[in-house]
């Protein structure tokens, strides 16, 4: 480009493609931007692998887990997700959610690693039973999750 001003070619976050003055085939770079959008709108991962499946549906997103083979090699804690153009990493940013269909759970990327998010188990034990407590405990563990919070 010959402008004097410099311009980011991709969002900061994401790195989502930006359109410029004057550019050919601007579709290409939309396409590519929506189908990032599109998985990152609502997250959701088939399951956590390290390699990739034999025959992935469009829009089916994945995991990739540790020590990853294949088309995941060296895509460790990204989102892979497929479509007609193949796949897709996505970078994880602190604070991101997803919900894992295998675990039934959601998973939070936080401190460089995705940890699975889940309930407490409800009290038990001790020796002396306080009913009543036990009982407004289990009643916010269940708040929590009809929130969504707890899986």
């Amino acid at each position: 480009m010959t402008d004097p001003i410099s311009f980011s070619a991709s969002t900061a976050r994401f790195a989502l493609p930006l359109l410029f003055a004057g550019q050919s085939q601007k579709e290409i770079t939309v396409n590519e931007a929506m189908q990032t959008a599109d998985v990152l709108l609502h997250p959701v991962i088939e399951a956590v692998l390290a390699a990739p499946p034999a025959t992935p549906s469009n829009g089916q997103c994945w995991l990739v887990g540790s020590s990853a083979t294949g088309a995941f090699a060296g895509q460790t804690d990204r989102i892979a997700a497929w479509s007609e153009g193949g796949w897709r990493f996505i970078a994880p940013r602190d604070g991101m959610r997803t919900y894992d269909l295998s675990a039934s759970a959601h998973r939070l990327y936080a401190a460089g690693s995705w940890r699975l998010i889940a309930a407490p188990s409800g009290p038990s034990g001790g020796t002396v039973i306080d009913s009543q407590a036990r009982t407004a405990l289990a009643a916010i563990i269940a708040a929590l999750r009809t929130a969504g919070i707890f899986s």
